[in-house]
């Protein structure tokens, strides 16, 4: 493939060789044309991103929750770094005397709030391992993530006590010190102290080291900084190490990417968190938003509230997942629709003449001047007015809600991809490159990467168009899963990071994810499917929000389970003349011959082969979720609980196409 123009080759590919895949060419990004940027001098863990910051900016915002007076949320209140900094050596030292030692891990358990951070910045001030128990897991994982990390101290937030008591008495073997982030009530009290535990309320907790000082540990760069349990798709979590070293190298390459695109972070910015801290990509995010004096403000914690806290915060970056974008991009389109004809139509023609514009490769601010002035700013105004980077992370972001937020937020909508073992931000697409739809761009200038060839799926590394599984090479990698030495065997070959992603190189150096290794079965007929492509394309079909889509090798064809667009299948029903509400119209014959149509109308402009159409589908009108543990915390889906949850639904879609016609 010729250069790139946002890539730079490093290393020549490889032909297959001793039972081994062949692999492209290695390549950085264009960004670390002279070597991998190196952190700011003297910064070497995470205490020290924060230690720095308060040096240089102790009177900045850091930290800010809306004030709730007379049961409404006012405004912004905030704490300046030099006022977290102090609370944090507090929290430190009242840690410490309850006889936690450096490298204990200590649980953190709760929606984000400044005492989530707090907590956090305690446990890098003393070399504590940092163990996010994740908020979406219920009570199974969280027992399971504190026995196997074996947390001996949890901060937790105040409505999830009631949870962390249900894992007793099995984690009191570990447990021996319970913080709220709030109050605790006597029942509670109780509880706890007949298991022989101790239980502070915040402020409490705060006065235990207000007479005490321990010294800070020295910290190296490879100490481990947080332990994040990744909800992986099949069987337990598993305890993924961050060193120091990932986080402040990861630190240094989202820097030089900013700054190489002339978006920089500096100390004005003002970000939403809202996206779980025990996720790593809300993590790094806040990491280098602290590293640049910035300020973070926090939501109330309902996803219904949350547009109204981002008018009040009027964040400057606004970061989020498909499924957040997918609401606003259904909330805008329904008011579009409801605006009248004439509103309707200048909507229409001014988003077409933008859209037109980025495509002839117009820098979004040049595109439509006018337009973003009289049609487009009040959707600008409805994140705030403020925002100039609209980040997505954690799973992919379909094609037409990304264009339509690229023309109407007035802001680069730009998208990530990374795991936890990478640290996260492994790749993102650049701002005014129109032709990086739908990819996750280039790689951050701080890690190599190449496609290995994937023969039993058909794809190719050293072909003109490479596809292969993305490999990873770097200082962010992680360094292993906590007591499981035996599955890093697994993902590890040669400092390479073996992400288990398929991607395709396309012709500016941006990558675009198509597939996933594991997700492959075959038919009867021997043929085989990569099942997670086709659920790339038939989720292009706009009357669709979500599709699961199943075979096996017992089975000639494949069959789905379609989560389908309630707005589009009211509107066919009402041209069609099909009466009923939404879950009536899920179960009608007709709407399912509809939703088949559509599916088949997008395969044959795809040009799928045969087997790959669907000849049955399955219409729910509950959408895929956590509860019925049919999703991940970072919405993938589960495939082995899918499956066992559709069984009965699967079998019959099977027997009425198989049975034999009268």
């Amino acid at each position: 493939m010729a250069q790139m123009k946002y890539l730079i080759e490093v290393e020549k590919g490889k032909e297959a060789r001793d039972g081994r895949p062949s692999v492209g060419p290695v390549y950085r990004s264009a960004f670390a044309r002279d070597g991998f940027p190196p952190p700011v001098p003297g910064l070497e863990s995470c205490w020290d991103v924060f230690r720095m910051t308060v040096e240089k900016y102790p009177n900045n915002h850091m930290l800010g929750r809306r004030e709730i007076v007379r049961g409404k949320a006012g405004e912004y209140v905030w704490q300046t770094y030099k006022e977290v900094h102090d609370i944090v050596i507090r929290v430190g030292n009242a840690i410490r005397s309850c006889g936690v030692e450096p490298r204990e891990k200590c649980g953190i358990y709760g929606a984000n709030c400044p005492e989530w951070i707090m907590s956090m910045e305690a446990c890098n001030a003393h070399g504590l391992y940092c163990v996010p128990l994740y908020d979406t897991l219920g009570a199974g994982a969280v027992e399971f993530i504190i026995c196997h990390a074996e947390v001996s101290i949890a901060f937790i937030e105040e409505k999830k006590i009631a949870e962390v008591l249900k894992t007793f008495p099995r984690t009191t073997e570990f447990l021996k010190t319970l913080v709220s982030f709030g109050k605790v009530t006597p029942e509670q009290r109780e509880e706890v102290e007949k298991f022989g535990l101790a239980i502070y309320a915040w402020d409490d907790f705060l006065k235990l080291g207000d007479n005490q000082q321990f010294e800070l540990p020295a910290k190296e760069k490879t100490d481990i900084c947080t332990i994040m349990y990744t909800s992986g798709t099949t069987g337990d979590p598993k305890g993924v190490m961050i060193s120091n070293e990932s986080i402040v190298t990861l630190i240094a390459g989202v820097k030089r990417l900013l700054e190489s695109v002339n978006e920089k972070l500096h100390h004005k910015d003002v970000y939403m968190s809202y996206l779980p801290l025990a996720h790593i990509f809300d993590r790094v995010i806040e990491e280098c938003f602290i590293h640049h004096g910035a300020s973070i403000g926090f939501w109330r914690g309902d996803v219904k509230l949350l547009i109204e806290d981002i008018g009040e915060l009027k964040p400057t970056i606004f970061c989020a997942v498909p499924r957040v974008l997918d609401r606003v991009y259904s909330g805008l389109t329904q008011k579009i629709s409801a605006g009248g004809f004439l509103r309707h139509k200048l909507f229409d023609f001014a988003y077409s003449y933008k859209l037109y514009n980025l495509k002839r490769g117009n820098k979004y601010e040049e595109a439509a001047p006018l337009f973003d002035k009289f049609v487009f700013s009040k959707v600008k105004q409805g994140l705030g007015g403020n925002v100039r980077l609209i980040l997505s992370g954690a799973a992919p972001l379909s094609n037409h809600v990304e264009a339509f937020l690229r023309v109407v937020t007035c802001a680069h909508v730009l998208q990530g991809y990374g795991l936890t073992e990478t640290c996260a931000g492994t790749f993102v697409s650049l701002p005014n490159e129109h032709s990086m739809l739908g990819t996750v761009g280039p790689p951050v200038p701080n890690v190599d990467v190449c496609l290995e060839s994937v023969p039993e799926m058909g794809y190719d590394a050293l072909s003109s168009t490479p596809r292969g599984e993305v490999l990873v090479k770097g200082k962010t990698l992680f360094s292993g899963y906590y007591k499981r030495e035996d599955l890093i065997r697994e993902v590890m070959v040669d400092g390479w990071f073996h992400t288990g992603d398929v991607g395709e190189w396309q012709p500016d150096g941006s990558l675009k994810i198509i597939d996933r290794k594991k997700n492959i079965f075959k038919l009867s007929q021997g043929e085989y499917v990569a099942v997670e492509n086709l659920e790339n394309i038939y989720g292009l079909v706009s009357a669709i929000d979500s599709i699961w889509i199943y075979g096996n090798s017992f089975e000639s064809f494949l069959v789905a389970v379609v989560n389908p667009n309630k707005e589009a299948l009211e509107k066919w029903a009402r041209e069609n003349g099909v009466s009923g509400d939404f879950n009536s119209l899920c179960e009608n014959p007709r709407a399912k011959e509809f939703i088949i149509g559509e599916l088949s109308k997008t395969g044959k402009e795809k040009k799928l082969k045969g087997f790959e159409f669907i000849k049955a589908v399955h219409l729910d009108p509950v959408p895929f979720d956590m509860d019925r543990d049919l999703l991940t915390p970072t919405y993938k889906k589960k495939r082995p609980q899918l499956q066992k949850y559709y069984q009965g639904v699967i079998d019959n879609m099977y027997k009425s196409v198989n049975k034999p016609s009268a």
